[in-house]
């Protein structure tokens, strides 16, 4: 039943629920409407450089994976690629629907199953190396590096794996409240580090090497009389940049901790379900309402506010080239200014949602949509 709610609570989610649609204010003739596209003097270039199918999210979030310039994507049907610069590499069928992915190292990719299957294939030549069971469904991209696959499945445990042969190393679990989200956000490896954020608004570190709690960081603290109200949970994956690790949850705040020791540097009241990102400067956070912040990376005091892209289901900010990127419902990439927020640059894909989070690859941006589609855009 939680699923039900979250899909629900949350639009972004993009999944239908119509016996509890009257729970979306969103929804609805009577409801607010998305903010159309308006014509801005471009000060940026954006151009598409390739495109290909993955095959279709539908209800899934599949976030494609950049190793180089080499990328590997993958769609509900079980089709899982790889692309050097556009060009298909291989292409082949897992032979079961997926629901996660997809995590590599650049020699092993992985990708999981709403049946909690974990699969591991050769990124060289998509040779099928393992197969490994989770607790439950696997909704969010599994994260490989330092010989480990750190998975996160649909009942919020974390378990890591050898990257070798798929045996289970570790794995950790903690209470979680009556009521939650559907998180898709898998976990971020960092060193000694797996940290990932939970319901409740807390955001966890785990050791690497035995899955031992290291600190936990409050983000955000239940409030309200029903259990509805007191949704607070962290459905995006964390940013980290030098000491800073930063999370945002739904209902509840933007925070940045210190990472070697979980202590709280700053706290700022804010919502957002899909997320945030950091850079030498600011904090970017696309909230709820469809509002892209900055933020003084060192106070968190805001320093400018995008809030023409309304209601328009923006996707966690991404900076890139001195540009703050997001994309939105209708498959639009839109590209702001670092510096003031402004429009600068925009460009259309295949008018399907996008929903995962957006990729650097090299100086280039990587989105994937809803109906499958790859696009490899240039900014300049």
């Amino acid at each position: 039943m939680n699923g039900r709610f979250a899909v629900v609570l949350l639009p972004l989610l993009l999944a239908a629920c119509s016996t509890l649609e009257s729970l979306n204010p969103f929804s609805g003739p009577a409801g607010p409407k998305m903010a159309e596209l308006q014509p801005f003097k471009a000060s940026a270039d954006a151009k598409i450089v390739w495109r290909e199918n993955a095959g279709k999210g539908e209800d899934h979030v599949f976030v494609p994976a950049v190793v180089g310039p080499s990328v590997y994507a993958a769609g509900k049907d079980g089709a899982l690629t790889r692309l050097d610069d556009g060009r298909k590499v291989w292409r082949i069928s897992v032979g079961q629907t997926l629901s996660g992915g997809v995590g590599t190292d650049g020699t092993t990719v992985v990708v999981g199953s709403p049946k909690g299957d974990l699969l591991a294939f050769a990124a060289v030549d998509g040779k099928p190396l393992w197969k490994a069971k989770a607790t439950s469904e696997i909704l969010a991209a599994p994260v490989v590096g330092d010989s480990l696959v750190v998975v996160r499945s649909g009942d919020n445990r974390l378990a890591a794996y050898d990257v070798a042969d798929g045996k289970r190393k570790w794995i950790y679990q903690r209470p979680i409240p009556a009521l939650s989200l559907r998180a898709t956000a898998g976990a971020v490896l960092a060193g000694k580090y797996v940290l990932a954020g939970f319901p409740g608004g807390k955001l966890i570190a785990v050791s690497a090497s035995n899955g031992a709690q290291l600190w936990e960081g409050t983000v955000a603290l239940p409030k309200g009389t029903t259990e509805l109200d007191r949704v607070a949970d962290i459905t995006s994956l964390p940013a980290i940049e030098g000491r800073d690790i930063c999370a945002v949850a739904f209902q509840g705040r933007v925070a940045c901790f210190d990472l070697g020791n979980g202590s709280l540097i700053w706290a700022r009241e804010m919502s957002s379900a899909t997320g945030l990102s950091i850079d030498g400067r600011y904090v970017y956070v696309s909230d709820d309402k469809g509002a892209v912040h900055a933020l003084d990376k060192a106070s968190g005091a805001s320093i400018w506010k995008q809030d023409k892209l309304s209601l328009r289901r923006l996707t966690a900010p991404l900076p890139i080239r001195g540009l703050v990127a997001v994309a939105d419902v209708q498959g639009v990439v839109h590209f702001l200014s670092r510096d003031d927020g402004s429009f600068a640059a925009r460009v259309a894909t295949d008018g399907s949602p996008v929903v995962a989070p957006l990729q650097a690859m090299g100086s280039n941006l990587l989105a994937q949509t809803r109906n499958g589609g790859v696009y490899a855009i240039e900014v300049q």
